[in-house]
């Protein structure tokens, strides 16, 4: 049942009609519940009770984590001495870090089975890794990265002091709500358990701002990016024809492609969240706006950047034990990131490439803090837009070790970005053939969503201004309208459905 369908709609109108009928806060959870089973059974069932146990594991280690008694031998210890309760709570505080990591590790090994262990399988019995008769592929379960972030990040906020939910219906609802379980954002269990306490029928404003949000979102992924997406595949898919032209092109294209691919879901799940009373976290601020890679990474997917800094940044130390230190924590959290996204050496070029722009950002960043001079240098406007040009050429070429993850492939590209002349069929077979326009035609739109989406960084993050919600409410019927006219037929899978 993608987003972007009819079907969707039906589901969503349908499911919307039957939870705010019901007055009971249990019996709305239980409709949500039940909708996401059906939601995600449509795509993987056979996954679907994996992802149930698995919520119950989760479920049992945060109430053993988040347990405040000892056990019963202990308790009469408590009231002999402070110094026997000292030893107790000590020896507790033991057992409860044993069950966190064993459930870090429970879910991590979860992950990575489905990740790595089919890759694993293929080099010890030296089978091809794209031999077309695989018997070891492995679909991944839909979302199964969000997933197991999300209970990582549940366990951990339970032993640094969280409460552990003891009602399964509400802990089973927030892990499988359907709006954010195969898309993100990633969210955390508490932020919306508040909110599963004070559900209310949405305002006018939130209304409006739910549907326009799903609209908005259908129009960067079923027009802007798929079409962008028809254009990257043809070039990508005929590397060895393609020009050093095309080639640029197409990695611009591509990173526009994957901001409003991933962007667009990300805003129909909010969007859709709303309509039901709940507010999931933004993803993404304009991260094209960057004028630094630490800056993109505050924009870009923020809810993977929060849990990698929250979870994993600042338990190896985060900035905290010398700039040497902060270096090679910033460079084990961006490989982690390539290794989350997949099991090709692309994505690890990818994470390394992040991590050592990351570095030499954190360096030259503690040298320029050193001068006035160099401070004042980078504060004037010609430097700005220097330092913003460096950022997007570092983030969009890096973008094609993420695009085309198999080595020899990125290296093709990269060799020949310059100086390489297209195949005389290519440009007739793509350009005119398949999407009907010039070379420098496609270079004009590509600068067209590059200036509507500068007009509306001004309006939004500078001037702060957004239209009222009977303007969007007037747009909304109008992107649905658009998204049916001129989305290719079929559209394209969503991008992070591979992660």
């Amino acid at each position: 049942m993608k987003f972007i369908s009819i079907l969707y709609g039906i589901f969503l109108l349908s499911i919307l009609g039957i939870y705010w009928t019901v007055a009971e806060q249990k019996l709305r959870l239980w409709i949500l519940l039940i909708a996401s089973i059906i939601f995600y059974s449509s795509w993987h069932i056979q996954y679907m009770p994996l992802l149930l146990v698995l919520t119950l594991i989760n479920f049992r280690l945060g109430l053993e984590i988040g347990r405040n008694t000892l056990p019963g031998k202990h308790t009469q210890d408590w009231k002999i001495s402070n110094e026997h309760w000292q030893i107790a709570q000590s020896d507790w505080n033991i057992n409860r870090l044993k069950i966190l990591w064993f459930g870090v590790i429970l879910n991590i090994g979860f992950l990575l089975s489905f990740k790595y262990l089919p890759l694993i399988i293929k080099w010890i019995l030296n089978i091809s890794v794209n031999s077309p008769d695989d018997p070891f592929k492995l679909v991944n379960p839909l979302g199964i990265s969000f997933f197991t972030f999300e209970c990582i990040a549940y366990l951990i906020d339970v032993y640094r002091g969280a409460p552990a939910t003891e009602k399964f219906l509400k802990f089973a609802t927030y892990k499988l709500f359907f709006a954010k379980l195969i898309s993100g954002p990633i969210t955390r269990y508490h932020n919306l358990a508040v909110q599963f306490n004070t559900l209310k029928f949405p305002n006018v404003d939130r209304l409006a701002e739910g549907l326009w949000l799903i609209g908005i979102g259908a129009v960067k992924k079923g027009i802007l990016a798929d079409n962008l997406g028809i254009f990257v595949d043809l070039c990508f898919g005929n590397l060895q024809r393609a020009g050093s032209t095309d080639l640029w092109l197409a990695t611009f294209a591509y990173g526009l492609q994957l901001y409003l691919d991933f962007n667009g879901y990300a805003d129909i799940a909010r969007g859709s969240a709303l309509l039901f009373g709940l507010v999931l976290p933004e993803n993404f601020d304009f991260p094209y706006f960057s004028t630094s890679i630490a800056d993109f990474w505050r924009r870009w997917h923020i809810t993977l950047g929060d849990w990698l800094r929250n979870y994993l940044y600042f338990p190896l130390g985060g900035s905290r034990q010398g700039l040497m230190r902060t270096c090679g924590n910033l460079l084990i959290v961006m490989l982690v990131a390539g290794i989350w996204h997949g099991s090709a050496w692309g994505f690890i070029i990818w994470g390394i490439l992040h991590g050592v722009a990351l570095v030499v950002h954190r360096l030259t960043d503690a040298i320029f803090n050193r001068s006035k001079i160099l401070t004042l240098f980078w504060q004037n406007p010609v430097s700005i837009i220097f330092a913003w040009l460096l950022t997007q050429i570092m983030v969009f070429t890096s973008w094609i070790w993420f695009r085309l993850p198999k080595v020899q492939d990125s290296v093709l590209v990269i060799q020949h970005l310059w100086g390489h002349t297209a195949d005389a069929q290519f440009a007739e077979k793509v350009y005119v053939e398949a999407l009907n326009i010039s070379q420098y035609q496609l270079s004009y739109l590509l600068l067209g969503i590059t200036i509507i989406m500068s007009i509306i960084y001004a309006f939004k993050r500078l001037m702060k201004l957004e239209f009222s919600w009977p303007i969007k409410l007037v747009f909304v019927p109008l992107c649905f309208y658009a998204v049916w006219i001129l989305a290719p037929e079929g559209g394209l899978p969503y991008i992070y459905f591979d992660f």
